[in-house]
C-alpha cells in the first residue's frame, strides 16, 4: 500500500496539519485533564471515520460517562476489568482478533483501570500487550491518560510502545496539542505546541508565547506508583481513621493482597487487623496478590497468636518470621518484559496448551526483570545478608480449599554464599525457576483436570529465611516435617484419628515432604507419640532415617549427606534428644570386645516424644487451626532445640487438607475361581 494510501485522517484539520495525519497501525494517546477534554478529539475522529465507512468499535471499561455519545452504526464491546489484568487483557485479544484488520477503535480512559486494579505496572503491561497487536492489525486506536496521575515509568513505557503521544490541553476555552512523539514524521514545527482554530491550526513558535502558556500548565513531580498510594491512605486511616474507615481500609488491602474471590477472603477478615496487613504490604516487592502458600503462612500465624489464651501458650515455643513476598504483578511484567504474551495466549487455547507449554518454560527461564524490581531485589537480599532463603511458589490457586498444588511447583534453597552479585543472580536464576515450572507437565495436567486451565493461574512467590543454624558448614534445622491434624495412618485400631500426625525429619524438611527410596521418616501418631509402628527392633534400625538434608554452606548448595557424618558435628544440643546408639550393634561389638562406641546411631525422636513438649505443642497447633479452618489442615514445620530440652517450631505452611476421612469401608470381591485370580490373601 502507497503511503498516500495509509493515512487517515482526525477529523480535526489542525490536527492533520500539525502531525500530517495518522497512519494505519497508530496508536494515539492523548494525555487529558478530563474526560471532556477527551472527548473534544474522540467526537470528530469518529464523524471522520464513519464518513470514511470504517468498522468502528468501542471499548467500553470505564466509571467515566461514555466518550460516544452517538452510538449508532458502533460496535460496542462492555468488557470489566474487575476479573485481573490476564482476564481483561486476554478478552480485549480475543476481541482485537475478531474484528481483524483495519479497523478503528475508542478506548474509555485507562487511568479508570487503577480503580479495578491499583497498579500503573499493570496498566503499562496491559498498552505493552495490546498497542502492537493493534499495530500489526493496520488498526488505529484511541486511547487517554489522565494528566499527571501516573508514574514516569509507566508514561515511559507507554511512551516507547505507543506510534503517537500528544498532550492535549484547555486554557480559557481555547484547545492546545502538544504533540510528544510522533512515529516517522518530521517537520520543523512539529512538536511544539498547536493551538486549534475552526479550519486548521497555528504553530506556537515564538518562546515567549510558549514559555506564558505551558508555564500556566500544572506539571506534576514523580509519582508513587498508585498501589503504593493507596498503601499510604491506608496507613493514614490507621493513625487517624474512625471505625469504620479502617474497616473499609481493611476489606481493601484483603482484596489487593488475597483477592475478593477466594474462600480465603472472609478468614483474612476476621483474623487480620489493619495493621497486620499493613506490615505484608510493607515487605512486598512489586504489586499484586502473594499468593496461596503465603496467605495460609500468615493466617495460621495470626491464628495462633490471636486472643490472650493462644498468644500465652504459643508466644513461647513459635519462632518469629521475617518473610517477604512478590507479588503476582511482577510475574505479569515479567512475561510482558520479556515478549512472551503472545507465547502466552498461544499457550491458553485447547490445541497450544501443551504443544507451547515447552517453549515457554525455556525461554521463562532465560528472562530479565524490570530494573525497578532488581532494586527492590537487591535491598531485600541486603537485609538478609548471608544468611540462607528459599524461594517458594505461591500462587493465586495453591493451597486453598480443593487445590493443594503439592509438588506441582518448584521451591529453590539460595544458601545465600559469595559476593552481592553472585547472591543476586543465584536468586534471580531461583525466581526463573519457580516461573517456569508454571509449565511444568505434572501442574499442567493437574490444572487441566481440576478445571483449572483457562483460569488465571498468578504467581506470586513466598521469600523465607531457612530455619535452622550453622554447624560447621552446614545449616540445618534440628527438626522438620509435615504435619496432619486428621492422622490417615491408621496401622491400629486405637489409633485416634482426630489427634493428628506426624512426618518427621532431621535437617531440612525436604525428606518429609518427598518420598525417598530406601530412607523413611518418623510417623508420628500425636495421640500417643511413644506408639511403636508394627515391626521389631532390628527393622527400626532399618526402617529409619540414614541422610540428612543440609545446606553446604562452602559449597553453596543443597547437599545429601550421612547422618553419620552430621552426628560428629555439635549440634548445639544433646544429641540424645533425636537418637541413639543402635543398642543391638553395640551389645554385639561389647560381646567381640570391640568399641561399641562405633555402632550406628539410629534416630528414633524417642526423648524429644516423651520428655520435650513438641508432640503436645503440635498437637494443640493443628487443633486450633483445624477449629478454625472447619476443616482439617496440612502443616510444614520445623524445629530447633536447646541443651535443655526445650525449643521454638516455626509454622512455615498450612493449607486444607486434601483428603477428608477414611471413606467408605472397602469390601474385597471373593475368590471364586482361583485359576482367574492373579493373587489372594
Amino acid at each position: 500500500m502507497s503511503e498516500m494510501g495509509r493515512r487517515v485522517g482526525s477529523g480535526l484539520k489542525g490536527l492533520d496539519q500539525a502531525i500530517d495525519q495518522f497512519r494505519l497501525g497508530d496508536n494515539v494517546v492523548w494525555q487529558v485533564d478530563t474526560i471532556e477534554n477527551y472527548c473534544y478529539v474522540v467526537e470528530p475522529y469518529v464523524k471522520q471515520a464513519k464518513e470514511d465507512g470504517r468498522n468502528l468499535i468501542y471499548i467500553r471499561f470505564g466509571l467515566h460517562e461514555p466518550v460516544i455519545r452517538d452510538l449508532d452504526g458502533i460496535t460496542v464491546y462492555e468488557v470489566s476489568p474487575g476479573g485481573g489484568f490476564e482476564d481483561f487483557a486476554t478478552r480485549i485479544h480475543n476481541i482485537i482478533t475478531k474484528e481483524g484488520l483495519k479497523a478503528f477503535y475508542v478506548f474509555d480512559c485507562l487511568t479508570d483501570l487503577l480503580k479495578f486494579w491499583y497498579s500503573d505496572l499493570m496498566i503499562g503491561n496491559f498498552f505493552m500487550v495490546t498497542c502492537p497487536y493493534l499495530f500489526i492489525l493496520d488498526t488505529v486506536a484511541y486511547f487517554a491518560l489522565r494528566r499527571n496521575v501516573h508514574t514516569y515509568d509507566t508514561i515511559a513505557r507507554i511512551r516507547e510502545t505507543t506510534q503517537v503521544l500528544l498532550d492535549l490541553y484547555e486554557v480559557e476555552d481555547e484547545y492546545y496539542i502538544h504533540p510528544l512523539k510522533v512515529w516517522q514524521r518530521y517537520s520543523p514545527t512539529m512538536f511544539l505546541p498547536h493551538k486549534m482554530t475552526g479550519d486548521g491550526c497555528v504553530s506556537i513558535t515564538s518562546s515567549a508565547e510558549t514559555a506564558e502558556l505551558l508555564s500556566n500548565m500544572v506539571f506534576g513531580s514523580e509519582r508513587m506508583d498508585y498501589w503504593n498510594m493507596t498503601i499510604n491512605k491506608a496507613r493514614e486511616i490507621l493513625a487517624t481513621g474512625d471505625t469504620q474507615e479502617k474497616e473499609d481500609a481493611k476489606k481493601l488491602l484483603v482484596s489487593l493482597l488475597v483477592g475478593s474471590y477466594t474462600k480465603m477472603f472472609g478468614m483474612c477478615l476476621q483474623y487480620f487487623r489493619l495493621e497486620d496487613l499493613l506490615k505484608i504490604a510493607s515487605r512486598e516487592i512489586g504489586s499484586g496478590y502473594i499468593g496461596g502458600k503465603s496467605v495460609g503462612m500468615l493466617l495460621a500465624r495470626r491464628i495462633l497468636t490471636r486472643g490472650q489464651e493462644n498468644r500465652d501458650y504459643f508466644k513461647p515455643f513459635l519462632e518469629s518470621h521475617d518473610s517477604y513476598y512478590l507479588g503476582s504483578d511482577v510475574f505479569y511484567t515479567y512475561i510482558v518484559q520479556n515478549g512472551l504474551w503472545e507465547l502466552r495466549m498461544k499457550q491458553k487455547t485447547e490445541e497450544g496448551y501443551f504443544v507451547y507449554a515447552d517453549e515457554l518454560r525455556e525461554k521463562l527461564e532465560k528472562g530479565k526483570f524490570h530494573e525497578s524490581i532488581e532494586k527492590q531485589f537487591i535491598h531485600m537480599l541486603e537485609y538478609f545478608g548471608q544468611s540462607p532463603i528459599i524461594v517458594r511458589s505461591s500462587s493465586l490457586q495453591e493451597d486453598s480449599f480443593g487445590n493443594a498444588f503439592a509438588g506441582k511447583y518448584e521451591s529453590v534453597f539460595c544458601p545465600n554464599q559469595g559476593t552481592p552479585e553472585d547472591r543476586l543472580e543465584n536468586f534471580e536464576n531461583a525466581v526463573r525457576r519457580v516461573y517456569a515450572s508454571t509449565m511444568n507437565m505434572d501442574a499442567l495436567h493437574y490444572r487441566k483436570n481440576r478445571g483449572l486451565a483457562w483460569k488465571d493461574e498468578q504467581m506470586a512467590i513466598l521469600i523465607q529465611r531457612v530455619s535452622g543454624d550453622y554447624f560447621g558448614d552446614y545449616f540445618f534445622p534440628h527438626a522438620a516435617g509435615v504435619g496432619n491434624s486428621s492422622n490417615l495412618y491408621v496401622y491400629d485400631q486405637d489409633v485416634d484419628m482426630d489427634a493428628g500426625m506426624l512426618r518427621l525429619v532431621f535437617g531440612l524438611g525436604t525428606r518429609a515432604v518427598d518420598r525417598v527410596i530406601g530412607d523413611y521418616v518418623k510417623i508420628v501418631t500425636l495421640d500417643d507419640p511413644m506408639r511403636r509402628p508394627l515391626m521389631n527392633g532390628e527393622d527400626e534400625v532399618k526402617f529409619s532415617q540414614h541422610k540428612v538434608d543440609v545446606l553446604n554452606l562452602a559449597k553453596n548448595c543443597l547437599e545429601t549427606v550421612d547422618l553419620e557424618d552430621v552426628m560428629k558435628l555439635d549440634i548445639k544440643t544433646d544429641r540424645r534428644l533425636f537418637g541413639r546408639k543402635d543398642p543391638e550393634t553395640a551389645r554385639r561389638l561389647r560381646e567381640m570386645g570391640r568399641d561399641d562406641s562405633k555402632a550406628p546411631f539410629v534416630l528414633d525422636f524417642r526423648k524429644i516424644l516423651s520428655d520435650t513438649r513438641f508432640p503436645e505443642v503440635m498437637r494443640k497447633a493443628m487443633a486450633v487451626l483445624t477449629e478454625k479452618y472447619h476443616y482439617p489442615v496440612d502443616i510444614e514445620f520445623t524445629a530447633n532445640f536447646q541443651p535443655d530440652g526445650s525449643f521454638k517450631f516455626n509454622l512455615l505452611q498450612c493449607r486444607p487438607l486434601q483428603t477428608r476421612g477414611l471413606g467408605k469401608t472397602v469390601e474385597l470381591p471373593k475368590v471364586i475361581d482361583r485359576e482367574h485370580c492373579l493373587f489372594f490373601s
